[in-house]
């Protein structure tokens, strides 16, 4: 019997759902089903009472799930162990970053981080949201870095940043003129959005609806390097982090405007995977970034999209409650 059913059949109970343990295990929830089956045929025996809704662990399955626990546990502990071993003989720190994150921060910290660990290298990769998830849910690095991350079963998130937002235009734009706007002011204005397939897109769409705020969008990309690009020939106004528009607004070529009575924030967080042991390596890389962003954030006012809610089994309560490795669903 392999490990990897040992561990889906305690996902299936311990979510008493299919469909949620095939995700965190990256299967079909058919082949969640037929795992069950295979073992109940290996040990002869009936696991789950599948003809009740939801379904109910037997007395035999009971029994199993105390000790498959155990199993999954000690050898998620051996894996752990055996790449610590590794990585700290290697001295590598592996790092995958979306681009925003990544352009912006990560050059002078990895560049203060070696110069106190030189016998340490940082690994830093670019990659789209989706895979910096996949990257450390597989294991093939030790942490990601991106803007409203989500924690899960297999994916732990550590709050790191939270960067104010503004609108931003061209200085040739109608705004550019003002020095705040609320966000009833940019009624009629062509907008240049996020792609609804990122989160932030998402978040911004339902601060503007919530403010009755309806801006005519007319072009959405999916990375703030380009937005940045269709802002500078006017466009349109977007509304980025204002940390990533610092080099343009210093060059002239854009603008920043402040939001009047509604701040809009957005988290950027730091992921590893659940349940498994940072090396060394990692945890002092941890601590140098969560050490800086503590000393960079200034005192400032909540903001709608402040605090995204993590929702537990036992109710929902703001993310800089949750803890490192605490099991947590995390809507953002």
């Amino acid at each position: 019997m392999q490990i990897r059913a040992l561990k889906v059949f305690c996902d299936v109970v311990t979510r008493r759902s299919f469909s949620k343990a095939a995700d965190d295990n990256g299967i079909t929830q058919s082949a969640a089903s037929q795992t069950i089956n295979q073992m109940e045929n290996h040990f002869g025996v009936k696991l789950l009472d599948r003809s009740k809704r939801p379904f109910v662990i037997t007395e035999e399955g009971k029994v199993c799930f105390d000790h498959c626990v155990k199993l999954v546990r000690q050898f998620d502990n051996l894996v752990t162990r055996l790449n610590n071993v590794h990585s700290n003989s290697a001295g590598t720190v592996k790092v995958a970053s979306i681009y925003s994150v990544g352009l912006s921060y990560m050059k002078q910290f990895v560049q203060r981080f070696t110069e106190f660990n030189p016998e340490i290298n940082v690994q830093l990769e670019y990659h789209h949201p989706s895979e910096v998830y996949n990257l450390v849910k597989s294991g093939d690095v030790d942490l990601g870095l991106l803007s409203y991350p989500t924690a899960t079963h297999a994916v732990a998130v550590i709050p790191w940043r939270e960067e104010d937002m503004a609108v931003v235009v061209s200085p040739d734009h109608p705004l550019a003129r003002d020095s705040s706007v609320s966000l009833k002011d940019l009624n009629g204005f062509d907008m240049i959005g996020f792609d609804q397939n990122l989160r932030i897109g998402q978040e911004i769409n339902r601060v503007l609806a919530d403010c009755n705020a309806t801006p005519n969008v007319v072009m959405e990309f999916d990375n703030i390097e380009t937005l940045k690009r269709a802002i500078e020939i006017n466009a349109g106004f977007s509304i980025l982090p204002e940390a990533h528009v610092q080099r343009e607004v210093a060059a002239g070529t854009l603008t920043t405007v402040q939001i009047e009575s509604t701040p809009l924030i957005r988290p950027v967080g730091i992921i590893h995977r659940e349940n498994i042991r940072l090396g060394e390596n990692t945890e002092n890389f941890i601590e140098l970034l969560i050490g800086d962003a503590q000393a960079a954030t200034p005192h400032r006012h909540p903001s709608p999209l402040d605090q995204p809610e993590i929702e537990t089994p036992s109710g929902v309560f703001p993310a800089a409650k949750a803890g490192r490795t605490g099991q947590t669903e995390i809507e953002i």
